[in-house]
């Protein structure tokens, strides 16, 4: 019996650490020193009853007799009590089991920028043809979770907090260059401290046993690659390019397999995906504006991803494309309204066309060296009655129904000294005229710079902190320096709706006494990041 009860108690012992790990702590900690003193107990009444049968205990066999009779008591009482005690255990077992199917880690982002901008001309009412702030702080706070529903369904979300030091609201003119706030710039830009669903998705995986999946929800569409080599970070963290960095709730439906039209140990996957950009409300027939929903649809192909090495490509379709989405407030939206009827929209918002968009990426790492090539097209189709691109300075009230191309070349690479715990980075991009990035949820700030009309120039120095032995598998700590240089030769960025201006034309004089117009801009940033 001493033996069987003694086995039970270790293997216990051996598990709880286990099934305690995702519990309370209290609790666990009151059972396992229920246990501890249990199977002590059980111990010394063993080394007794061992030196009663070498001879070594009581003289007379009626004290031995009584004082096994005792023992005998004493261990059906402790064995009464380490069932119970493991009862306990069994019944708190099960709550953990639930609660370990529940993975929690995320990120904290303390950022401060140094950015200043040279303006083609002075606008109306403004005093000069510079914009510059000095300082600008923002926290960023990310929670990401996981959780299996059932052996091939699982549950993927990320709620993030943005916020700029000293106020609550959206720092004037932060967007003045790329989006105002709305559905696709939600938790991407700082505002005020309120967690916003960032990413909420669900897989069903394996489906028929097969190496297909279906998804939906709030999708995984910001920050891809290669901008992860850039953020000092390992691995992907979303399934399209960085020419695509908009947050949208969508649909996909993937096949992933292991060779490569025949050719072994090529591993890669294909989605097709759909999305929505704009929902245009419960809207009357007769008297509503023609405003259709904007959404997005096409495929992404993981051509070849294994290691390091990750070549892509992705092309997809924008169906009814908004002039303006509605903003988050209404000053904004006041604005834009009056804007609509100047420029010649005269219903205000409207569906001006489609818009086909492809990209792809090749990226790889030698010896110490990241480095990746990505490339962009973009082609507007308008509508004949709206148009895209419109010339509102030499042309008003006309419409331009051509199909305009554009383009966008970007490399990059890193250098990695493991020794020192440093990164160097560079990175140049260039977009044509026409080029259209699809941006609104980028991480630069003030302006995406993969969709700016010109060149940007970026260098920056990671430094991994010595903070000591990483106690979880995200663990990362490290600081990050860089300079951004924008120089542009084209008037707008991210916007298919007015035409862009050579900031060497007259043109651009004149448009730029209207709307802020960005001829050269100088970005410093410092950051200070731990993932948990």
């Amino acid at each position: 019996m001493l033996k069987k009860i003694s086995t039970f108690a270790l293997a216990g012992l051996l598990a709880f650490p286990v099934m305690a790990s995702a519990g309370s702590t209290n609790a666990t900690s009151d059972l396992a020193a229920q246990v501890d003193r249990l199977t002590q107990e059980l111990a010394n009444l063993k080394a007794q009853m061992a030196a009663m049968r070498e001879g070594q205990g009581p003289a007379t066999d009626m004290k031995a007799q009584k004082e096994i009779a005792d023992l005998k008591n004493q261990m059906k009482a402790l064995e009464d009590n380490q069932k119970e005690a493991f009862d306990n255990l069994d019944e708190k077992s099960e709550a953990w089991d639930l609660a370990s199917r529940v993975q929690l880690f995320g990120d904290f982002r303390a950022r401060g920028d140094w950015y200043k901008n040279d303006l083609v001309t002075t606008p109306t009412g403004a005093p000069d043809d510079e914009m510059e702030n000095t300082s600008l702080f923002t926290n960023r706070f990310r929670l990401n979770m996981r959780v299996k529903a059932t052996e091939n369904v699982d549950f993927k979300g990320r709620l993030a907090m943005y916020k700029t030091w000293g106020t609550s609201t959206l720092p004037p003119n932060l967007t003045s260059f790329g989006y105002p706030s709305f559905d696709g710039t939600a938790s991407r830009e700082p505002s005020d401290s309120i967690l916003r669903v960032d990413r909420a998705f669900v897989n069903w995986n394996n489906i028929g046993g097969q190496p297909v999946w279906f998804s939906i929800g709030r999708r995984p569409t910001t920050d891809g690659p290669a901008s992860q080599i850039r953020m000092g970070l390992d691995e992907r963290m979303a399934t399209p390019t960085a020419y695509m960095d908009w947050p949208f709730d969508g649909i996909s439906v993937g096949y992933a397999y292991a060779n490569l039209f025949g050719m072994q140990d090529a591993p890669g996957r294909v989605r097709i995906c759909y999305g929505r950009g704009f929902e245009n409300d419960l809207q009357y027939d007769a008297t509503s504006a023609d405003l259709n929903d904007t959404d997005f649809a096409g495929v992404s192909w993981d051509i070849y991803n294994k290691g390091n090495k990750l070549a892509y490509l992705q092309s997809f379709m924008v169906y009814n494309a908004f002039n303006y989405p509605y903003f988050n407030d209404s000053a904004t939206n006041t604005y834009y309204d009056g804007l609509f009827q100047s420029m010649g929209y005269a219903n205000g918002r409207e569906n001006v066309g489609n818009l086909l968009h492809t990209s792809g990426v090749y990226m790889d790492k030698w010896e110490k060296l990241n480095y990746f090539v990505s490339a962009g097209w973009s082609r507007t189709m308008p509508d004949d009655d709206t148009g895209m691109f419109n010339d509102v300075m030499t042309r008003p009230g006309t419409s331009n129904t051509d199909d305009e191309d554009g383009y966008n070349i970007w490399v990059g690479a890193r250098y990695d000294i493991d020794d020192l715990g440093l990164k160097f980075g560079l990175e140049y991009n260039h977009g044509s005229q026409y080029w259209i990035g699809m941006t609104p949820g980028h991480d630069d700030l003030y302006s995406a710079k993969l969709a700016t009309r010109g060149d940007v120039y970026e260098a920056y120095l990671i430094w991994d902190l010595p903070t000591g032995e990483a106690i979880s598998k995200y663990a990362k700590t490290f600081m990050r320096f860089g300079y951004q240089h924008y120089d542009y030769d084209y008037s707008g960025g991210s916007d298919w709706n007015f035409k862009p201006y050579d900031l060497d034309d007259a043109e651009a004089l004149m448009w730029g006494a209207m709307m802020p117009t960005v001829e050269s801009a100088d970005q410093v940033y410092m950051t200070f990041e731990v993932y948990f």
